[in-house]
């Protein structure tokens, strides 16, 4: 796997680890800040809704440049918004703070991934893919506890400050190593490129990676008050369980990027079909640990790890051009707001269990998006072997 992929990764690692960073420090930024919590949590839907919005905008603003000026803009433009975060006076600059950087990571998203399919072979996009999206899962896993625990120990700015420093970490390497290589739109023009994403079958196979991401949000977004609440744990034990959860992530990741480039179709119905059990097991079984613990660990493999595929699936439908990548996870960020959003109004009404079973009905409903594939599928196959059915092999008509 080229240098540049691992590179893309410590980038993606230090976007994610700021996109979670409020969600530990609510309290610190609430009396910091002098708001409420629940303003606090607004910070969280501000850069989803910058990502989903403000991503692709950014982005068509970066197809002109190359991915190396580009990317290195982006990490610009981020950093300027994590230290408007640490200096950060009131409410307002924070909250201004939260949408540029929201807008600029959605954006590296797309030039990274479109950056990775330009420099390997085809039949590695896959595990490439997986290689720089393991960023993602180290952020989950690593990056959110870690700037807790700076943010709880010195204070919510140093962690904005950790992460900037970060930052210009991973912009060095990333200037270091990412090669010369034709425009972040994969060598297209801006035309083209608007094209491709207004390709009304491409939207179809985007509404599948909302589906996969809303169903594993709605559950994992209540994850630590259901454990407590309805499974019985303690509130120490369940940062255990959610880096268990994380390491299944890993896991999960890795197992799909190796299968993600010839059989992503299947890959995308196994996933949907064990997380539509998994969460139904969840929800039928809370209040007992030992199935709840083994739901929740099977989530974590089959949930966000089958962004490999979904993105190779992408990629297939549309290009591979940084803007298709960047409105790809604008309908990723789509289906986190929606799982959480949705799940939060049904916690409300029905109880912690409520957005278990909203997830499974979004596993569901991504499977119905993944039947006309499996139906092309199957007219493809059906057409390979028409002609050889069609009459004697040419062995056989000479005797």
């Amino acid at each position: 796997m080229p240098r540049v992929v691992h590179v893309l990764a410590l980038g993606i690692f230090a976007m994610v680890t700021s996109e979670f960073v409020v969600a530990g420090l609510m309290p610190q930024m609430a009396a910091g800040l002098h708001v409420t919590i629940p303003e606090i949590g607004y910070l969280i839907t501000a850069f989803a809704a910058a990502m989903a919005v403000g991503g692709p905008l950014l982005t068509v603003l970066m197809l002109r440049l190359r991915p190396k000026p580009a990317l290195m803009t982006l990490f610009a433009v981020f950093l300027a918004g994590n230290v408007l975060a640490a200096t950060a006076t009131d409410y307002g600059v924070m909250l201004v703070a939260r949408v540029v950087t929201g807008a600029a990571a959605q954006a590296f998203f797309g030039v990274a991934l479109s950056v990775t399919a330009a420099v390997v072979a085809e039949n590695l996009r896959g595990r490439a893919t997986a290689t720089v999206l393991n960023g993602l899962m180290l952020g989950t896993l690593l990056g959110l506890p870690l700037a807790t625990f700076i943010g709880a120990h010195l204070g919510w700015r140093a962690a904005f400050w950790g992460i900037a420093v970060l930052t210009v970490v991973a912009a060095v390497s990333t200037f270091a190593g990412v090669p010369r290589l034709d425009r972040a739109g994969g060598g297209t023009s801006v035309r083209s490129e608007l094209r491709a994403v207004a390709r009304p079958g491409l939207w179809l196979v985007l509404a599948t990676s909302t589906c996969v991401i809303g169903a594993t949000f709605a559950a994992f977004s209540y994850a630590n008050p259901i454990l407590t609440e309805v499974t019985g744990f303690s509130t120490g034990t369940v940062p255990l369980l959610l880096i268990a959860y994380g390491a299944a992530t890993l896991l999960g990741n890795h197992v799909v990027g190796r299968f993600a480039d010839r059989h992503a179709l299947p890959v995308l119905l196994t996933g949907l079909g064990l997380n539509a059990l998994f969460l139904t097991a969840f929800a039928l079984f809370a209040d007992a640990k030992l199935p709840a613990v083994a739901s929740l660990l099977g989530i974590g493999l089959v949930g966000v790890t089958m962004n490999p595929a979904l993105v190779t699936r992408v990629q297939r439908t549309g290009n591979t051009g940084a803007l298709v990548n960047t409105v790809h996870g604008s309908f990723i960020t789509s289906g986190i707001i929606i799982g959480s959003w949705l799940g939060g109004l049904l916690v409300t009404d029905h109880g912690l269990r409520a957005p278990l079973w909203l997830g499974a009905g979004l596993a569901v409903l991504g499977l119905v998006t993944l039947i006309p594939d499996v139906r092309r599928r199957d007219v493809q196959r059906s057409g390979v072997r028409e002609p050889a059915a069609a009459g004697p092999r040419p062995d056989q008509a000479r005797c």
